[in-house]
C-alpha cells in the first residue's frame, strides 16, 4: 500500500531516531554463572572492598586482605599493647573462674560426662580468638544448647544405658552444627537466622530458662529416676512421683543453701559494679566450699550425689567417633541444624550488643564463618556446641577485658584445671552443679523487654509467647517451629495487606505526614495524596490496594459515597516505597487509573 508524503516522513523519522538510539545502546553482558556468583559470594565474606590491581604487589595484597578477613587476630594483633595484656589477664582468670563450675554443670545438663564441658572450654574459644571478631564475647557451653541436645538426641540413643553410643552423636552433632555454621557465613545466609525474630528469642529464652530450671530439680533432690521429656506437665509429674519415694534432704538442704548463696552474690554485683568480681568468682568458691563439706564430713554416705570420678588431661581426639554411616545420621543433621541457629542466634546478640557499647560494627557472616570453624574443630577433638554466652560475655565485659585474649587466658586456666585439679572435684556434689545452673537461669528471662514487645507490637508479642508456651508445654523443637511461624506469618500479613495512608502537609513546613498519626496536618480540599507503606506490588497485594484505593477515595468520613466523587479532583500516590512491582501491580495499576479518570479524578504517581 503506497504511503503519502507525511507518513513517509515520519517514517524516516522514526528510522533516524532508531538509528540513533542504537548507537548509544551498551551490549549487556552475559550473566556470571553460579560458579562465578558462588566465588564471588565467598570473596565477598573474606576480603575487604577495593580497586583492582593485576600486579604481582596488588596480589600480594590480595593475599594479605584475604588471611585478615579469614583471621583478624593478624589485624588487631599488629596494635596489640602491652597495657592491654594486664586487663585481658585479669578478665580471662576472672572468666576461667566463672567458666569451670558451669561448664561442669552444663555437661551434666546435656547429660555428658563432665569433662565434656571443660573441654568446650579449651578448643572452641582458641579458635575463635584466632577467627573471631568481638571483643568482648565469652566462648563455651551454654545452658539453652546443652538443654536442646539433652532433650532431642535421647530420642535417638539413650545415654544411660549406651553412654558411648550418646556422646558419639553428640560428637556427630556438633560436626554438623559447625558444617551449617561455616556455610552461613561463607555464602551470606544469615538471612536464615533472622527467621528466629527477636521477639521470639525473647519468649524462647525465657521458656528455656524456666525448663532448665526445672530439670535441676534432679540434682537438687538427688533423684535417680526422671523423665527425658522437658516439657513442665511431664518435669512436674515425674519430681512428684519421685519425690514420694525418694529423695535426700540434706542432699537437698546444701543444694538450697549455696543456690541462695549464689543469688545473693548476683543480688551484689547487680547493685555495686565495682563488686563484679563477687557473683564470677562466687560460683568457683560454691564448689571449692562443698566439695571440703563433703569431704570433711562423709556427707556421700548419707544421700549426697557426687560428681566422682573425672577424667583429666587434654582434649582426646574424637575423629573416629563420628557417625556417619548410622541410621542417625540424618536426624542428627537436623538436630546440627537446629543447634546451629540457636547458637548463632545467641551468639551474635551478645556479640553486637557489647560491640554497639563500644562504638564498633561485627559482621555477622564472619562471626558465623568463626563459630562454624571453631565448632568444626571442636567436633574432632570431643566438644558439644559452643557459643557466645550471655551471662558469661558480660563478666568478662566488667572485668575489663580490652580484646579476645580473655579467652585465650580463660583457655589455658581451663588446660591447666584438667591438668592438676580434676582429681580433688571428686566429692564435688551434684547439687551444688544444679544450683549454679538454676542461679545463672534469671538472666535469660527479660520480663522488661516482654513487656515493652507487648507495647511496641502485638504481633511480635504473639510470636514471642507462642515460642514460650511451645517450650514451656511441649519441647524445644515445638516452641522453634511456633516461633519461626508465627514471625513468618507476620512477614506475609504486612505483605499481603499493607498499610494505605491519607498524607497531609504539616502547617508552616513542606513536609507532608500520616493525618491519623498527626491531627494538625492540613488536607488541601480537591486534592487527594495517598502512600503505600509496602516495597512489594505483586500478585498477592495488587488487587487489595486497588480496593483499599477506591474505597478510601469514594467513600467521605460518613461513608457517603455520592459526595466523595465530588470533593477528590485529584489523587496523588505516592509509591516511593516500593521497590518491586510485578505484572499483576501494573496491571491493578492500569484499571485504578482508567476507574479513576472515569469518576473525572485527575491521577499523578510517584
Amino acid at each position: 500500500m503506497p504511503h503519502t508524503a507525511a507518513e513517509a516522513q515520519q517514517l524516516d523519522l522514526e528510522d533516524s531516531s532508531r538509528t540513533e538510539r542504537v548507537q548509544w545502546l551498551i551490549n549487556s553482558p552475559e550473566p556470571p554463572s553460579l560458579w562465578q556468583e558462588l566465588v564471588g559470594t565467598v570473596k565477598g565474606s573474606l576480603l575487604t572492598p577495593g580497586k583492582k590491581n593485576s600486579s604481582s604487589n596488588a596480589k600480594g595484597k590480595h593475599a594479605m586482605s584475604f588471611l585478615r578477613g579469614l583471621f583478624p587476630i593478624l589485624s588487631w594483633g599488629r596494635n596489640y599493647k602491652a597495657s592491654f595484656f594486664k586487663h585481658d589477664l585479669m578478665a580471662g582468670l576472672t572468666l576461667a573462674s566463672l567458666s569451670i563450675p558451669q561448664s561442669i554443670g552444663y555437661a551434666n545438663l546435656a547429660k555428658l560426662d563432665p569433662q565434656y564441658g571443660l573441654y568446650t572450654s579449651v578448643v572452641p574459644p582458641l579458635i575463635y580468638a584466632v577467627m573471631g571478631s568481638s571483643r568482648e564475647i565469652a566462648i563455651g557451653p551454654v545452658a539453652v544448647v546443652s538443654m536442646l541436645l539433652s532433650s532431642m538426641i535421647p530420642g535417638l540413643v539413650d545415654p544411660a544405658t549406651d553412654p558411648i553410643g550418646y556422646t558419639s552423636l553428640v560428637f556427630t552433632v556438633t560436626f554438623f552444627a559447625g558444617t551449617f555454621q561455616a556455610i552461613f557465613g561463607l555464602f551470606r545466609l544469615g538471612f536464615l537466622v533472622d527467621f528466629l525474630s527477636h521477639a521470639a528469642v525473647v519468649g524462647f529464652m525465657a521458656g528455656a530458662a524456666i525448663v532448665i530450671g526445672l530439670q535441676q530439680l534432679k540434682g537438687l533432690f538427688g533423684l535417680s529416676h526422671f523423665t527425658t521429656k522437658t516439657d513442665v506437665v511431664s518435669v512436674l509429674t515425674s519430681v512428684s512421683k519421685s519425690v514420694k519415694h525418694e529423695w535426700y534432704p540434706l542432699n537437698f538442704v546444701l543444694g538450697l543453701s549455696f543456690l541462695v548463696f549464689l543469688l545473693v552474690a548476683r543480688f551484689i554485683g547487680k547493685r555495686n559494679k565495682k563488686l563484679f568480681w563477687f557473683p564470677a568468682i562466687a560460683p568457683l568458691l560454691s564448689v571449692i566450699l562443698s566439695t571440703l563439706i563433703v569431704y570433711l564430713t562423709r556427707a556421700d554416705n548419707h544421700g549426697v550425689k557426687i560428681v566422682k570420678h573425672l577424667k583429666g588431661g587434654l582434649n582426646p581426639s574424637s575423629v573416629h567417633r563420628l557417625q556417619f554411616n548410622g541410621t542417625h545420621v540424618a536426624e542428627a543433621a537436623k538436630i546440627g541444624l537446629i543447634s546451629a541457629i540457636v547458637a548463632l542466634t545467641e551468639a551474635i546478640a551478645v556479640g553486637r550488643s557489647f560491640a554497639s557499647i563500644n562504638g564498633y560494627h561485627l559482621d555477622g557472616n564472619k562471626e558465623m564463618l568463626a563459630m562454624g570453624f571453631m565448632n568444626l574443630a571442636g567436633s574432632l577433638t570431643s566438644c558439644y556446641v559452643a557459643t557466645g554466652s550471655f551471662s558469661r560475655t558480660a563478666v568478662n565485659f566488667s572485668a575489663g577485658c580490652k580484646t579476645v585474649v580473655s579467652n585465650i587466658v580463660m583457655a589455658i586456666t581451663v588446660i591447666l584445671a584438667l591438668e592438676l585439679f580434676t582429681r580433688l572435684l571428686y566429692y564435688t556434689p551434684v547439687a551444688i552443679l544444679a544450683s549454679i545452673i538454676m542461679s545463672a537461669l534469671p538472666g535469660l528471662i527479660d520480663i522488661n523487654e516482654a513487656y515493652r514487645i507487648w507495647k511496641v507490637d502485638k504481633l511480635d508479642f504473639l510470636a514471642c509467647l507462642g515460642a514460650f508456651l511451645g517450650v514451656l508445654f511441649k519441647s524445644v523443637e515445638i516452641g522453634l517451629l511456633v516461633a519461626v511461624a508465627i514471625s513468618f506469618a507476620k512477614v506475609l500479613l504486612n505483605s499481603i495487606r499493607p498499610a494505605v495512608e491519607q498524607l497531609g502537609r504539616l502547617p508552616r513546613t513542606d513536609i507532608f505526614c500520616e493525618v491519623d498519626q498527626y491531627p494538625m496536618a492540613v488536607k488541601t480540599p480537591g486534592l487527594f495524596t495517598l502512600r503505600i507503606n509496602s516495597s512489594l506490588l505483586c500478585f498477592a497485594n495488587a488487587n487489595f490496594l486497588r480496593e483499599r484505593i477506591l474505597k478510601l477515595l469514594t467513600q467521605d468520613e460518613n461513608g457517603t459515597e455520592e459526595t466523595a466523587k465530588d470533593r477528590v479532583q485529584i489523587l496523588i500516590l505516592d509509591m516511593t516505597n516500593v521497590m518491586n512491582i510485578d505484572t499483576s501491580g501494573i496491571l491493578a495499576l492500569e484499571e485504578l487509573h482508567t476507574e479513576l479518570v472515569s469518576l473525572g479524578m485527575k491521577v499523578s504517581f510517584l
